[in-house]
């Protein structure tokens, strides 16, 4: 069955766990979708781990766009949720609107996600009011690492997690279909979990989310360039690869691949003409 709002809805109502991963291609796209993931973000770090960036601020809507087709064009079952990357949707309500059709349009998504609380419910609300579902993102917001000056655990505090608090019923009141929890103290997660009446996805939030996400890479071990605390590596894919290469490099260069077994066969009295 396809995933959708309702069907997550549904999960949230009947206590049923939500399976998000990070996807950025085709082939991904569809291994997850068979596997049974019930959605997949096409998320802007995807200029960590795709395009090399040190941070997510470089991605830009033709990224987006880009990988966006490519994962929905391997999905039938799954759930495709594009973010709308850093200054998509901060600038206006009009220019966020513009940006969130072309995500759907272009980049085939079946809803979008942007970062924000209270500051972006206008936003939030236009979007949904034009019929795009909107994922919301609280906690540690990736386009926002220069004003936290680095990777660090959100609403520690009293008064960041009343903040925290107020921004998920805010975004919820504004129309978002869901919520994004990252780095946040399980406990608060827990809190805004059974405050809300719209599911919860956790990334380094707890287990009593809704649902979880990871990015896919840190989850089979294929990158190393940071390993967030809350990422389980599930599979060592990632030393696969290398293992992979390496054995490849060393076949051809003795000349042991292509084998027969590899190669095509030309009949000998075609070859005699030849000569």
């Amino acid at each position: 069955m396809k995933n959708t709002v309702r069907t997550f809805q549904m999960a949230k109502e009947k206590g049923e766990k939500l399976t998000m991963l990070t996807a950025y291609d085709y082939s991904t796209a569809k291994l997850m979708d068979e596997a049974g993931i019930n959605a997949i973000l096409v998320g802007d770090s995807l200029g960590n781990t795709m395009l090399g960036y040190e941070d997510t601020i470089s991605v830009t809507m033709e990224d987006m766009i880009h990988h966006g087709a490519a994962v929905a064009r391997g999905t039938t079952n799954t759930m495709v949720v594009v973010d709308m990357p850093f200054m998509s949707y901060q600038t206006s309500v009009y220019d966020a609107l513009v940006n969130a059709g072309r995500l759907m349009k272009e980049g085939r998504a079946n809803a979008v996600k942007l970062e924000g609380g209270a500051s972006v419910c206008e936003q939030i609300k236009a979007i949904t009011d034009a019929g795009i579902p909107v994922m919301a993102h609280l906690g540690l917001t990736p386009q926002s690492i220069n004003a936290f000056g680095g990777n660090r655990v959100q609403g520690k505090s009293e008064e960041a997690a009343k903040q925290l608090i107020a921004d998920a019923l805010a975004v919820q009141e504004a129309g978002a279909f869901a919520v994004v929890l990252e780095c946040i103290p399980a406990k608060l997660a827990a809190i805004i979990t059974k405050k809300l009446s719209i599911p919860t996805i956790g990334i380094g939030a707890g287990n009593e989310c809704d649902g979880q996400i990871l990015v896919y890479q840190d989850m089979l071990g294929m990158f190393s360039d940071y390993i967030p605390k809350f990422a389980k590596k599930f599979a060592d894919v990632g030393t696969m690869m290398k293992t992979a290469f390496a054995d490849y490099i060393k076949e051809v260069s003795e000349g042991s691949y292509p084998a027969p077994e590899h190669t095509f066969k030309i009949d000998d009295d075609v070859l005699d003409k030849l000569y």
